[in-house]
């Protein structure tokens, strides 16, 4: 039988699920990789549910726990040398019309990024309020503007 806490942290999982597998796929196409972060990302929010304050916004909280997590990963795994990555057969942007093969282009492009530019265009993607992306990333909402508007000239300078 769950206590009150865990039932609350599962309605929050629940809730918020697609949130934290967007910010996975973002860092990772390997499925075994990508489960390996989702896993990381609950463990992390069990351990600081009970010092979460409400202070920010609830989904600005799995946000920023879940970037720190994945920036966290990309660089250890980078430190830890070559990894051979699995093979995959599924492609999530197999469909052949116009939106798909515009979606499957712009994510090409943001996956040359570097990992916090990564991080903010997703937020924006997500449709978070500068604020909101400026309390995850832990950036002013100046900067949170700055930042967008070069990675968006980036974005459409890069060549695919």
């Amino acid at each position: 039988m769950m206590d009150n806490k865990e039932q609350v942290f599962t309605q929050l999982v629940r809730e918020h699920k697609s949130t934290i597998y967007s910010v996975c796929y973002m860092f990772s196409k390997d499925t075994d990789e990508i489960d390996d972060l989702f896993q990381e990302i609950l463990i992390r929010l069990w351990k600081g549910y009970d010092s979460f304050r409400a202070e920010s916004d609830v989904r600005t909280w799995i946000y920023r726990v879940a970037l720190n997590c994945c920036l966290n990963a990309d660089k250890k795994r980078r430190r830890g040398g070559e990894r051979v990555p699995l093979s995959v057969d599924i492609d999530p942007f197999e469909d052949t019309d116009d939106r798909a093969l515009q979606t499957k282009r712009l994510y090409a492009r943001i996956n040359r990024l570097g990992l916090v530019d990564r991080g903010i265009i997703l937020l924006w993607l997500e449709g978070l309020s500068y604020e909101e992306i400026g309390a995850i990333m832990g950036i002013s909402v100046k900067n949170v503007s700055f930042q967008l508007h070069r990675i968006k000239e980036e974005l459409k300078k890069s060549n695919l």
